[in-house]
């Protein structure tokens, strides 16, 4: 059977059929989902259960793996992973939900905002691959909103304006909008803000994309009151339901989508229910602003 990809959201987004993910990719296959994410943005694998290995080997078949090292308060000694895995889930060492008080769980409370993964790193993630192990009774969708048509639906002044702008993105910035501040002096240091421009050309479709997230705290040259609310009503703008498709999860589902080109934010659900999501990353060509 041949692989096939089905639009699913209002204006991208693709359901991904004719391909078992626990075997090895053809370099066709290959092609394809490249293809194909160049075009949706986002594609779904719905029901492919995979081990961790095999997740990898699926990433692997796609480019370079990015580390998760550094990005989130687990410490290392505490990680049920490798760290070419990043653990978005609310699990601990032992498999049992974080307390509802405890710091880690606290702080990924922020991938509830929209953003960008890795957009706090100076050279920003390409792709994210997030596989399903198991989810809540309820809740726990995964959000994901199209930069290319939130960019395309500005007007032309707006446009002119935004074309050259740098803004400064670290995870003090995102965690500060939820009022969380828990940081040793270490995490402050490693959550340095970098620099990444406001608008992204992709390098294969030249489509142009706004590239917000949540991490986005101020734009230089722009005093930051100003440029804070700026970029929340970019981010309005580019949420817009219009722009959105929303991933209601079943066990096995693989998602892939583009940082370069979407923003992604998780929903809430019952915080003492698992949630077992895992996702390898596929690293960046290199920094936005040289």
């Amino acid at each position: 059977m041949a692989l096939t990809i089905n639009q699913i959201g209002p204006c991208f987004a693709g359901e991904v059929a004719g391909i078992d993910l626990t075997k090895a990719l053809s370099s066709e296959d290959a092609a394809s989902i490249h293809a194909g994410m160049d075009d949706y943005a986002v594609l779904v694998f719905r029901q492919q259960p995979m081990d961790n290995d095999q997740h990898l080997a699926f990433s692997r078949s796609l480019g370079e793996l990015e580390h998760a090292i550094g990005t989130s308060l687990r410490a290392s000694k505490d990680n049920r992973f490798p760290t070419n895995f990043a653990d978005v889930s609310n699990l601990d060492k032992e498999n049992r939900p974080f307390e509802r008080e405890d710091r880690r769980r606290l702080f990924a409370i922020g991938n509830r905002l929209w953003h960008s993964d890795s957009s706090f790193k100076e050279t920003p993630a390409k792709y994210s691959l997030l596989h399903a192990h198991s989810i809540p009774s309820k809740g726990g969708n995964t959000e994901f909103a199209d930069m290319r048509a939130a960019y395309d639906a500005l007007d032309e002044e707006t446009k002119a304006e935004v074309e050259d702008l740098i803004c400064e993105h670290s995870q003090l910035y995102s965690r500060g909008k939820t009022l969380f501040t828990d940081f040793t002096d270490e995490e402050r240091e490693r959550f340095a803000p970098v620099h990444q421009v406001l608008v992204r050309t992709h390098p294969v479709t030249g489509r142009k994309s706004l590239y917000l997230s949540s991490h986005a705290g101020t734009i230089l040259g722009w005093p930051t009151p100003e440029a804070s609310i700026y970029l929340q009503d970019l981010v309005e703008h580019a949420t817009q339901r219009q722009y959105v498709y929303t991933h209601e999860w079943r066990v096995g589902d693989l998602v892939i989508w583009d940082n370069r080109q979407t923003m992604h934010r998780a929903r809430p659900f019952p915080d003492q229910e698992p949630r077992d999501m895992r996702r390898t990353t596929l690293a960046g060509d290199g920094p936005t602003v040289i």
